[in-house]
């Protein structure tokens, strides 16, 4: 089982958004190498999409490198995932890396994520 999926209305596509968001746990380690995948057809059914949806949504993530599938075992989170691009601000840039995948994911444009991001920064 995997945390739950969300499907938003907008302009991003239901398999990107399926693709960013797996990505996102992946990247946090919220799904580790070797955790398996619901099958194509019960997150089709679960999400209420075509199972070409999802079916895209996982080939990209397999081209990715980020998950691995086989026949008999479904798909599962590749065992050496890459990781996010680093730079030299580290964990921030990994953190800003996801919160720009989820704001991507709910249909938020850079302005609308970076007025989230000043109304949650504390006042000194």
């Amino acid at each position: 089982m995997i945390p739950t999926i969300t499907i938003w209305p907008g302009p991003v596509p239901p398999y990107e958004q399926i693709r960013a968001q797996v990505e996102a746990l992946i990247n946090g380690g919220l799904l580790a190498p070797g955790h398996r995948l619901p099958p194509i057809r019960q997150l089709a059914a679960d999400l209420g999409l075509a199972t070409g949806t999802v079916a895209r949504a996982y080939q990209e993530l397999e081209s990715a490198g980020l998950v691995t599938t086989r026949r008999a075992a479904g798909t599962v989170v590749a065992a050496r995932a890459p990781a996010p691009p680093t730079d030299r601000r580290g964990p921030l840039a990994q953190a800003a890396h996801g919160y720009t995948t989820t704001a991507l994911t709910l249909g938020a444009d850079l302005d609308e994520a970076l007025a989230a991001i000043r109304a949650a920064w504390p006042s000194p």
